[in-house]
């Protein structure tokens, strides 16, 4: 659905509406939408833009330019670009030793950037401004204090405090990772109170699945937390019915540099794959993303490939037999789930991995929690066929009934008709 769609399908199905002026303010540019992050942003911006005034300011990477915005320019009246700010190694010690709050409060603190918004609200008369992730958080009380007036809507990509608290958990059982514990379990103390301030100081808060909403209604008394899950471009990622799978590739995708992502594939690598091989030398993994830190490229051998960014993931989707998700940390609806239920491949997954999409086991998935069930799921569906073909054509079927964009982002558009009568009851 292109964007002149989404605006007649707002029109005949959504109503008409009242437009308001609403500003984005988002971690990184939202085009294009190669990670979640982005992809989460590019497309609720995209659905606000059906029915709204939007703007944009956001950070951008060294040497990235407005040239390189797409569609943001036709969705957005205004797009203001920031460079990212860089905190060198003493400044983040110092933060983490001296302040109460949480590593993220501080990670994109940017006078630039602080300024830039002043300017845009002085004169933007905003009804609604949308924080995107608690990084972007620090500028709540720069909208408060500047325009008073505007609803805050904070979009909170996972309940951060329940992802420094399952990551201090799992790195407490491994001796070398004590020092990762332990950083996690400080943040975790400093995130639950931080999230919980900023939960309690928005008028609205946006969730990805009712696992972290009610993770979020745990802090205490917060803003009402609606639920706007993740979704999925089902006209992207679809099957290739000339797809010729190798019979015993796995594959993993992701942000390799993401700590919850590392963990995953280092567990993998060196629990379940010796197990896999033991009974099926054939069997390689493809672990495919960004960025990957130097513990993921150490993973690289003859059964498994690190190939870092690619252009495009689909064909490595096309070619494997069915893809893994050996998660033992973090939070939220992972959309590489989304992505392999639409692209029609079969799924084996830890419990925490598949948390929060509400798929059912043995129906869309296999789900399997120690290193030796991995296997056995992962053997299991290698051995057949017929198996593997029934998940996936079931995957793909949800995708498209409960994971497309367009069945999502009319769930925003009801949160922006419930502050705009706030509004609208406020100047009447």
């Amino acid at each position: 659905m292109n964007f002149r769609d989404l605006r007649v399908f707002v029109v005949n199905f959504v109503g008409p509406f009242e437009r308001m002026r609403i500003l984005f303010i988002t971690p990184q540019m939202p085009y294009p939408p190669r990670q979640g992050t982005q992809i989460r942003n590019f497309h609720l911006l995209r659905a606000a833009a059906a029915a709204h005034r939007v703007d944009l300011l956001s950070f951008a990477r060294p040497g990235e330019t407005l040239s390189e915005a797409g569609p943001l320019r036709e969705l957005c009246g205004e797009i203001h670009l920031v460079p990212a700010p860089l905190r060198t190694r003493q400044e983040r010690l110092r933060m983490l030793l001296a302040s109460p709050d949480p590593d993220m409060a501080h990670r994109l603190r940017s006078e630039g950037l602080a300024a830039t918004l002043r300017s845009m609200l002085a004169r933007g008369s905003y009804d609604t401004v949308q924080v995107a992730g608690i990084e972007m958080t620090r500028y709540i009380p720069v909208v408060r204090k500047t325009a008073p007036g505007a609803r805050v809507i904070f979009d909170d990509h996972n309940a951060e405090y329940l992802l420094q608290g399952r990551a201090a958990a799992v790195d407490a059982h491994h001796p070398p990772s004590w020092p990762k514990a332990l950083y996690s379990l400080i943040q975790w103390r400093k995130l639950r109170a931080y999230e919980a301030r900023v939960c309690r100081g928005a008028d609205a808060v946006l969730a990805v699945s009712e696992d972290d909403a009610a993770a979020l209604r745990a802090l205490g008394r917060t803003a009402p937390v609606f639920v706007v899950p993740n979704g999925v471009d089902i006209e992207y990622y679809h099957p290739n019915p000339s797809a010729i799978r190798e019979p015993a590739t796995l594959l993993f995708t992701g942000t390799m540099d993401f700590r919850p992502n590392v963990d995953a594939v280092r567990w993998f690598v060196a629990e379940v794959l010796p197990l896999l091989t033991r009974k099926r030398p054939d069997v390689r993994l493809d672990v495919v993303g960004r960025s990957p830190a130097p513990a993921v490229r150490r993973l690289a051998a003859p059964a498994v490939a690190v190939t870092g960014a690619v252009e495009d993931v689909r064909p490595y989707f096309a070619r494997a037999s069915l893809f893994v998700v050996p998660m033992r940390m973090g939070g939220g609806v992972r959309l590489k789930i989304l992505e392999t239920l639409a692209m029609g491949l079969a799924v084996v997954s830890t419990s925490m991995g598949a948390e929060g999409a509400g798929l059912t086991r043995g129906k869309e998935l296999l789900i399997a929690d120690t290193a030796e069930q991995f296997a056995a799921a992962v053997l299991r569906l290698l051995d057949d066929p017929a198996l593997r073909s029934q998940l996936a054509r079931a995957g793909r079927e949800t995708a498209c009934q409960r994971f497309d964009w367009g069945h999502i982002t009319p769930r925003l558009l009801d949160v922006y008709g419930g502050i705009l009568q706030q509004v609208e009851a406020a100047s009447g």
